[in-house]
């Protein structure tokens, strides 16, 4: 039996060579067959037009090869498994050596090649593809009209390879390594293998495989009960979204079983197919659908006790591929006659390729009935493509905003299912979905729209479940298709997720509770309860379905009271760059290095923590009226925009480009000026996993990660601390919590186990609806935001700014220990605070215990609080010592749990805490709001982390200075190296203080530190230096950009030039460098490497500061070039790469630096364009060997290559 995990690597490795060999046939200009080319370029050029892409040729050509290079292993996979199951007699390409099938894949393999003596083996698979094509139920797989195979062929020498993968064995066994052989035809792997295999396939068509624990669980409660009330003879069951086929296998198993058990002696084909009429299914991926009929085909075959697939009854299979939301009736609807129209009828509309499908006839009757039973797992993601975006909301009332697919396909599952009316009973729907729609403001049309005219019977949150593969949170909704019968839905809340990793995701703590109480109308346990909600509840958007009596204290909170929108002037994003890798800049350096004429310190949602934030400097186009000023008057700035304007150019407001809206391409894409005119501004984090809000004072700008919110002019500043202490409570946090979407845990899934982990979208339109009390805690929101301000400028960044600012030395050891103990006392004081806050406000939200006295439970000097002395955490403690509770809150937060109260604080105090703790055991209001969820983390980085950084940071600007010299008639620039920066700073008493400090120890080696701290901040000179294969590829199409945007500025009409394709990670050489350069490739290094480049006497790295222009740079090369060869004696081959580094130049020095040099008596662009061509002419190189040097490949370990 094959291990899935082990096939996927194998593969993976081997789809890697299959691209390679792709992209040589198809892309190389020395190709043996360039009409590979010829019909690439038509193909894409037919999809440009058709405005169904915007990449460049050569990015949609990657995106073909990889689904090329895909089919032709997947293609295999299905060979492979058909013969070692013996489903065929007479195997294509291998099996087991022990069976002897081995031996006649070889035969047949060389008998073929008699016959065929001069084709190879691609000729031989494409043979042995077209054989299994023409079995039953393998027509689709092998369709030459869309499996690229048959038009995208790999090379004889990679087939041969392939071939060789397939037939490969244990050289101490002999046994098949890749061995499909499995008694029970399991072919659930073919879909995940196919999803593993093609992540672009995988983000086209969302896959995304529902767990057969779901599967059942929803067939339970959909399928099993029409089986009851329609009869297993007249069922249908449909999935309009089936993939792989997961649903329907299942649906065609029960049914099976049910014609099986009621009618024994029916004849075991005929049972077959009658449960194959009873399922169908329909899904846009050609692939996927194959996938579904041949796993079907497999399930007939056994329950007719068929061997062979020659042998097959011609079963009839009712799966499709189409679009289930544009094909189709739909029922009880008007305007539908578009949805039984071919793709001819949607020509000019840009929507023929949606309509298009070669089993149109077969989807329109799949998709012209309704069915007892719709289940499925609908597409989580958002419609890129404009034209079927419109289309989508033309057709359903649930597509509003940026609506995921899971919207429109909850309404379509419900129109297919069979509509009760008289008497006629209703079908019945189960699906699973993501939770999303809930709270972001795309699902209020559902929700309120489309949900309250239908019987849905079930909101099932899942998305405490741990349910692999499905990082996105869900919920599972059961109903009927019928008007509502009852008054009240059946509702399982989630309280709490996993405690620990479940060996068996079927039989975790939290589904098993779901299990066990959805069919209990009032049940609580320690992971969700369940309830009959009133079915109003479900007509309004947000949804707030938290367990264990959240939903009861969200109304309590909200009450009559007034909400946050009705007191603010405005709320909302400020300012979004589009292109945060161009605008935001590294550091004031980084400023400095690009001659940035402007910036403004930007807040981003990610440095809004505690009550303070940091902010990175932004590029700037704005006078102080925020007027957008012209490019031409920011020539620095506009010189480091250019090579980006392709690009940026392309971004688009509310769906139209900026260009097209009469903007400029270099603006912010939006910039909301009104909220930037006065200077007090609340802002806060808009993905966290708690509210962080903090009050600014002016002078900056907010990227929408950092959301504003802004009170009417002339608010006092005492307004906005009110506002703000309230907003950073914990009863502020518990209601966001509920309204909030859940984005799920760190990295973008669902944490499952620990929801204080969880993420959550702050946004705006939430917010508005916040429930506000009249009374608020100036006095406390005051008093810490003043000690945040003091703890901002007691952190080591700050303090060595300061330094800096005021041309004062560096902090010494001595400094900054005073200032890492004065930070950890502002931040207990700030944690003391905080608690009194968050206490402060249960007692103002009426949510303390009737009666109680406020003074009870508040002490508004408290002391000094440690993490870990906080009632609730107290309360953690004591109930993890006896076993109650299981968690990983101290261990992550690096807390020493306590169980007492400590007895250093003031006795009232304590009697407060104590209070505190018993109410918070006792009372389950205060119990939802003091947990882990609610409860501030103070998580930042720790001392140590920062003042590391602020010691980074002082010695490469220290470093930086000494290489930023420029040139003068006594010091002409040249290429300098890490040892002379050593030799710079080998005296410099401050800099071997800092660095003393920064290496933790006095007996550092200090040219191994410079070394080490250059390295890490410098990029090579050279593109075959930065970047990977797959990087140069990505160059080659910026720099065709390029030639068209010097051709566009010299007045030639170049038209629309597309923009070129992002750089990712595994484009550069070096994960340092991608840290660097980022999508864009923009420059943020301080320093340009030139490795390989050494002198002989010196031998460390050279470099040149990364703030030299493309001329400085050429001059500091050109006369290092000619050191080397004069004084040095380079040989020709050391030389050459120097020669390229200066032809790379040319362009650019073409374009900025080609003015009349008095000096020279030339341009210099021409100059050097002439040195070039006369040095390499001299060392017998053409510029095409400049052009294509690359450093000698080494030999690494474990056999892999990688660059010298």
């Amino acid at each position: 039996m094959i291990d899935p995990k082990v096939l996927l690597a194998d593969l993976t490795r081997l789809l890697k060579r299959l691209e390679d060999d792709l992209r040589e046939r198809a892309l190389s200009p020395a190709s043996e067959v360039p009409e590979l080319r010829t019909q690439l370029q038509a193909e894409w050029q037919a999809a440009r037009d058709a405005e169904r892409t915007a990449e460049t040729f050569e990015s949609w050509a990657e995106q073909v090869i990889t689904q090329a290079g895909v089919h032709w292993l997947l293609n295999c996979v299905f060979l492979r498994f058909i013969e070692d199951n013996e489903l065929v007699d007479r195997p294509w390409i291998g099996g087991t050596p022990q069976s002897g099938r081995l031996a006649l894949a070889r035969d047949r393999h060389d008998a073929y090649f008699r016959h065929h003596p001069h084709e190879n083996d691609r000729d031989y698979l494409i043979a042995c593809f077209r054989e299994a094509g023409a079995l039953p139920g393998l027509h689709t797989f092998f369709d030459e009209a869309h499996n690229p195979v048959f038009r995208l062929g790999i090379s004889g020498d990679a087939a041969m390879m392939v071939m060789q993968f397939w037939q490969e064995v244990v050289a101490d066994s002999g046994a098949l390594i890749r061995d499909f052989t499995d008694s029970t035809w399991n072919t659930r792997f073919l879909g995940d293998l196919y999803q593993d295999l093609s992540e672009a396939t995988r983000k086209r068509y969302a896959l995304l495989q529902t767990p057969e624990f779901v599967e059942e669980f929803i067939l339970d409660r959909t399928l099993t009960p029409a089986i009851r009330e329609f009869g297993y003879r007249e069922v249908r069951m449909i999935d309009p979204t089936c993939g792989s086929g997961h649903f329907l296998l299942g649906g065609f198993h029960r049914l099976v079983e049910e014609w099986s058990s009621n009618e024994p002696g029916r004849n075991r084909r005929d049972i077959a197919q009658k449960a194959l009429d009873a399922v169908a299914g329909v899904d846009l991926n050609p692939f996927a659908v194959a996938i579904a009929r041949f796993r079907l085909l497999l399930a007939a075959l056994q329950a007719s006790d068929v061997q062979r697939m020659a042998e097959a009854p011609d079963f009839r299979i009712h799966v499709a591929i189409g679009d289930s939301l544009l094909h189709g009736k739909r029922f009880g609807l008007t305007a539908t006659d578009d949805m039984f129209q071919g793709a001819e009828h949607f020509a000019e509309t840009g929507l023929a390729h949606a309509y298009a499908s070669e089993d149109l006839a077969e989807v329109q009757a799949i998709l012209g009935r309704q069915y007892h039973a719709v289940v499925g797992n609908p597409p989580y993601i958002v419609v890129r493509d404009a034209a079927l975006n419109a289309t989508y909301r033309k057709h359903y009332a649930s597509c509003h905003m940026k609506y995921s697919l899971g919207a429109p396909f909850t309404e379509r599952f419900f129109e297919l299912c069979v509509t009760g009316r008289d008497a006629r009973p209703a079908g019945f729907v189960g699906l699973i979905t993501t939770n999303s729609f809930m709270k972001r403001e795309f699902g209020s049309k559902l929700i309120e729209k489309v949900l309250p005219r239908l019987d849905l019977t079930h909101v099932i949150d899942t998305s405490v479940a741990k349910i692999p593969g499905h990082g996105t949170p869900t919920v599972i909704m059961f109903g009927r298709h019928r008007a509502p019968v009852s008054n009240t839905v059946r509702t399982v809340m989630g309280i709490k997720g996993e405690p620990v990793e479940p060996v068996d995701y079927a039989k975790g703590l939290v589904w098993l509770a779901i299990l066990a109480q959805v069919d209990q109308a009032q049940s609580e346990s320690e992971f969700v309860s369940s309830a009959d909600t009133d079915r109003g509840f479900f007509g309004k958007h947000p949804w707030s379905i938290g367990g264990g009596g959240a939903s009861d204290l969200k109304e309590a909170l909200e009450g009559d009271r007034v909400r946050l929108g009705a007191i603010t002037t405005e709320m909302g994003i400020s300012a979004v760059t589009g292109e945060d890798g161009l605008y935001i800049l590294a550091n004031e350096a980084h400023k400095r290095r690009s001659k940035i004429e402007l910036t403004r310190p930007m807040v981003t949602g990610d440095l809004v923590r505690d009550w303070r934030t940091e902010t990175v400097p932004a590029v700037w186009l704005y006078d102080t009226d925020l007027t957008l000023l012209e490019l031409a008057d920011l020539p620095g700035t506009a010189r480091y925009f250019w090579p980006a304007r392709s690009s940026i150019s392309k971004r688009k407001r509310f769906g139209t480009p900026m260009v097209d809206r009469g903007l400029t391409w270099y603006e912010y894409q939006e910039l909301y000026v009104n909220k930037l005119r006065t200077p007090l501004t609340i802002t806060f984090s808009f993905v966290s996993t708690h509210n962080h809000f903090i009050l600014d004072r002016g002078g900056k700008v907010f990227k929408q990660s950092a959301p504003v919110i802004k009170l009417p002019d002339g608010a006092s500043e005492d307004s906005y601390l009110g506002l703000l202490a309230v907003l950073n409570s914990s009863v502020a946090c518990f209601w966001c919590q509920q309204v909030c979407h859940n984005k799920g845990g760190p990295g973008g899934g669902s944490s499952k186990d620990e929801k204080w982990h969880d993420f959550f979208e702050f946004s705006s339109t939430a917010l508005a609806e916040l429930p506000l009390v009249e009374a608020r805690p100036v006095d406390l929101g005051r008093a810490i935001d003043a000690l945040a301000t003091e703890l901002s400028a007691a952190l080591p960044a700050a303090l060595f700014h300061e330094s800096t600012k005021s041309h004062l030395p560096p902090p010494t050891r001595l400094q900054l220990d005073t200032a890492c103990t004065k930070a950890n006392g502002l931040r207990r004081r700030m944690i003391g605070l905080q608690e009194e806050i968050d206490w402060l406000c249960y007692g103002l939200y009426d949510i303390l215990p009737t009666g109680s006295c406020i003074d009870h439970f508040c002490y508004f000097e408290p002391p000094e609080i440690e993490l870990g002395e906080r009632a609730f955490e107290i309360l953690m403690a004591r109930q993890i010592a006896q076993g109650k509770l299981q968690t990983r809150w101290f261990e992550w937060l690096g807390i020493v749990p306590i169980t007492e109260i400590p007895t250093r604080w003031p006795q009232a105090y304590q009697q407060i805490v104590a209070r505190r703790i018993d109410l918070i055991e006792h009372n389950r209001d205060i119990g939802l709001v003091e947990t882990m969820n609610c409860k501030r983390r103070w998580e930042g980085q720790q001392w140590n982390d920062l003042e590391r950084a602020a010691l980074l940071e002082w010695l490469l600007d220290r470093l930086e200075s000494l290489s930023s010299f420029s040139q003068s008639p006594d010091k002409p620039l040249h290429l300098t190296s890490t040892n002379q920066l050593v030799d710079a700073v080998r005296f410099d008493a401050e800099f071997l203080r800092i660095a003393e400090l920064y290496a933790g120890h006095a007996d550092y080696d200090l040219n191994r530190l410079v070394a080490d701290l250059v390295a890490n901040e410098a990029v090579p000179f050279l593109t075959s230096l930065r970047y990977t294969d797959s990087g140069l590829r990505k160059r080659a199409q910026w720099e065709d950009a390029w030639k068209l945007q010097r051709r566009g500025d010299a007045g030639d009409n170049v038209g629309k030039i597309s923009a070129p394709p992002k750089y990712v990670g595994k484009d550069f050489s070096k994960s340092g460098y991608w840290r660097l350069r980022g999508g864009l490739d923009v420059p943020k290094e301080r320093w340009i490497s030139y490795p390989g480049c050494e002198r002989g006497v010196d031998g460390s790295l050279v470099i040149a500061w990364a703030g030299w222009d493309h001329l400085q740079q050429a001059t500091a090369l050109a006369t290092y070039f000619i050191d080397m060869k004069e004084r040095e004696g380079w040989s020709r081959e050391r030389l050459q790469p120097l020669l390229a580094g200066l032809l790379e130049l040319i362009p650019w020095l073409k374009q900025w630096h080609n003015e009349m040099n008095p000096d020279f008596g030339a341009r210099m662009g021409d100059y050097y364009e002439s040195f070039v061509s006369d040095e390499a002419r001299a060392l017998q190189f053409t510029l095409d060997d400049l052009r294509a040097w690359k450093p000698a490949a080494t030999t690494a370990k474990r056999g892999r290559k990688k660059l010298a």
